[in-house]
C-alpha cells in the first residue's frame, strides 16, 4: 500500500468507526463487514495485507496499551486458567485444525496443515473485551480474555515457525522444537521484564511528563525488535514491558499517567478501524489468488466448524477438570458458573495477526494459497458469527457481573482509611503561620472525599511569597500523596481491584492537575 492509500483506509476506518459507535454496533463487526462490501466496489485501491508491516508496526503497540491497559494482579491471580487457554488451547488447536484439515484437503501436506493450525489457533480478543465491556461481563471472564489474548500470539507465532520449517524440508526435530519454544517465551518475558525497569528507572528521573510520553511510545517497537533479533520472542518482550510499566505506573509522574490515557486511547482506536476493515478487504484478493472452488471453500468452512468446537470441546475440561483434581483450587476458587464457561468457549474471534502471518507464508509452502484461503473463512467467519451471536448469548444466559457491589464497598472503606490519613498527614505538615480556614477547609474535603464524590478544588496565586492560596496548594498536594500511597498500599494487598484504583487514582491526578496548572 502507498502512502495514499494507507490514509484513506485509516479515514475510511474512522469514519465507519463513528458511525458504529453513534449506534451502539459492534466495531469491529462492523468494519469487517462494510470491507467486505467495499473490496468489489470498481476502482477500489489495492489494499493488500502487508504482514510486516502488521506484525511490526501494528502489532506491538496494540498489545503494549492492552498490557498497560490489564491487571497483573488479576493476571497472576488465573494465570493457571490463562496459560490453559493461551498455551495448552493453542498447541491443541495446532494440532487438531492441522490433522482435520488433512483429512479434509489430502493434497495439502500434514506440516503445512499445521502450519495452518498454528495460524488459526490465536484469537484475537478486541471485539470480544469490546462487547463484553459494554454488556458488563464479570471481570474474570475479562481477565481471562485479556490475559489470553496478550500471550497466544507468541504461542501460535513459534508453533508457526516450527510447522514452517517442517513444510519446506527444514530439519527441525521435536526437541529444537521444545527448544525454540521454551527460548522463545523465557527469554523473551526476560527482555520486556528487562526493559520495562530500565525505562521505568529513567522516566522517574526525567521529570519530564513530555520526554516520559516519548520513551513510553518507543517501549512496544524496541521491545518487539530487540525481543525478535535475539530469537525470542518480541510479542512477550511487549507484553511484559507493558505489564511491568502499567504495574508500576502510580510510582510516576500524573501528568504522564494523563497524557498516555488520552495517547494511547487514540492509538487502539486509529489502529484498530484500519486493521478490522483491513481484514474486510482481503476477500477480493483472497479469491483470486487461491483459485477458490466450491469443493475448496466447503472445506475451509469445516475447518472453520472444527476451529471452534475445539475450543468449546477444551474450554469445558480445563475449567472443571483441575478443581476435581485439586482439592487447593476448590478451596481457593469459586465454582464456575456453566454459563459463563460457555461464553469463554464462545469468545473465540480471530483476527488481523493470523492473516497477516498467513499472507507472510514462504512461496515454496506447499498449497499456500489454500492456506491463506481457509486462514480468511475462519478470521471472518468467527468474526461474524461469534461476534455477531456473542451479544445475543451473554443477554440471554444473563451473564452479568456482579463486581460493581463489591467494588463500591472496597472502595468506599478505602476511602475512608484515605481521608483518615490525610487529615493525619496534614496536622503534622501544618504549623501556627497557617490561617484557620485553610485548614478547615482541607479538611472538610478531606472528609468529604471520603464520604462521596471528589471536588476539584485549586486557587490561583494571588501575590510572591506563600500566601494562603499557595499554602492550601502545597498542603493540599501533600494529603492527596497520602491518599494516593493508601489506595497503592490497598491494590498491592489485594483490597481493590486494579480497575477501581486506576479509576480513583485518575481523580487523583485530575485534581493534582488542577492544582499544579501554570
Amino acid at each position: 500500500m502507498q502512502g495514499v492509500e494507507i490514509l484513506l483506509l485509516l479515514a475510511g476506518s474512522l469514519a465507519v468507526t463513528a458511525v458504529a459507535r453513534r449506534l451502539g454496533w459492534p466495531a469491529p463487526l462492523l468494519l469487517v463487514a462494510v470491507g467486505l462490501a467495499a473490496s468489489f466496489v470498481p476502482g477500489m485501491p489495492d489494499f493488500r495485507l502487508e504482514p510486516e508491516l502488521v506484525l511490526a508496526i501494528v502489532l506491538p503497540p496494540l498489545l503494549y496499551s492492552s498490557a498497560l491497559d490489564s491487571s497483573y494482579v488479576n493476571i497472576r491471580r488465573n494465570i493457571r486458567p490463562i496459560a490453559l487457554l493461551a498455551i495448552g488451547l493453542v498447541l491443541t488447536t495446532t494440532v487438531g485444525v492441522g490433522l482435520v484439515t488433512h483429512l479434509l484437503i489430502p493434497a495439502l501436506p500434514l506440516p503445512a496443515s499445521l502450519a495452518l493450525g498454528a495460524i488459526v489457533a490465536p484469537p484475537d480478543a478486541v471485539a470480544a473485551v469490546a462487547i463484553g465491556r459494554k454488556l458488563g461481563l464479570p471481570r474474570r471472564i475479562m481477565t481471562l480474555l485479556t490475559g489470553e489474548s496478550l500471550v497466544n500470539d507468541a504461542t501460535a507465532l513459534t508453533a508457526y515457525k516450527v510447522a514452517v520449517a517442517a513444510a519446506t524440508g527444514t530439519a527441525m526435530s521435536w526437541g529444537t522444537g521444545v527448544a525454540t519454544f521454551l527460548l522463545a517465551s523465557v527469554g523473551g518475558t526476560v527482555i520486556g521484564y528487562l526493559i520495562g525497569v530500565v525505562v521505568h528507572w529513567i522516566r522517574l528521573r526525567l521529570h519530564d511528563s513530555v520526554l516520559e510520553s516519548g520513551l513510553g511510545m518507543l517501549v512496544p517497537f524496541g521491545a518487539y525488535l530487540i525481543g525478535e533479533s535475539v530469537g525470542t520472542s518480541g510479542v512477550l518482550a511487549v507484553v511484559a514491558a507493558g505489564l511491568y510499566l502499567g504495574h508500576n505506573a502510580p510510582r510516576a509522574g500524573y501528568a504522564t499517567r494523563l497524557q498516555e490515557t488520552a495517547v494511547w486511547g487514540a492509538v487502539d482506536v486509529l489502529l484498530e478501524s484500519w486493521v478490522f476493515g483491513l481484514i474486510g478487504l482481503q476477500l477480493r484478493f483472497v479469491l483470486t489468488d487461491s483459485g477458490a472452488t466450491w469443493p475448496l471453500f466447503g472445506a475451509a468452512l469445516l475447518v472453520l466448524l472444527a476451529t471452534i468446537l475445539l475450543r468449546i470441546a477444551w474450554v469445558y475440561p480445563g475449567t472443571y477438570l483441575p478443581r476435581l483434581v485439586s482439592r487447593k483450587i476448590r478451596e481457593r476458587e469459586e465454582p464456575p458458573s456453566p454459563r459463563g464457561v460457555f461464553i469463554v468457549a464462545w469468545t473465540g474471534m480471530r483476527g488481523v495477526v493470523s492473516l497477516a502471518a498467513a499472507s507472510g507464508l514462504r512461496l515454496d509452502v506447499p498449497g499456500r494459497d489454500v492456506i491463506i484461503l481457509c486462514t480468511f473463512v475462519v478470521t471472518v467467519g468467527t468474526l461474524m458469527v461469534q461476534g455477531l451471536t456473542l451479544p445475543g448469548l451473554i443477554h440471554v444466559l444473563g451473564v452479568r457481573s456482579t463486581d460493581e457491589h463489591t467494588d463500591t464497598l472496597a472502595e468506599a472503606q478505602v476511602k475512608y482509611h484515605a481521608a483518615k490519613a490525610s487529615i493525619e498527614r496534614l496536622d503534622d505538615a501544618t504549623d501556627e503561620a497557617t490561617p484557620e480556614h485553610v485548614v478547615k477547609r482541607l479538611k472538610l474535603l478531606a472528609e468529604h472525599r471520603g464520604n462521596a464524590a471528589w471536588e476539584r478544588l485549586g486557587r490561583g496565586d494571588e501575590e510572591i511569597g506563600e500566601t494562603p492560596a499557595a499554602r492550601w496548594q502545597r498542603l493540599r498536594l501533600t494529603m492527596l500523596l497520602a491518599e494516593r500511597e493508601v489506595f497503592l498500599a490497598a491494590r498491592d494487598a489485594r483490597q481493590i481491584d486494579d480497575e477501581v484504583f486506576r479509576r480513583v487514582q485518575r481523580e487523583l491526578d485530575l485534581e493534582q492537575a488542577a492544582l499544579t496548572r501554570e
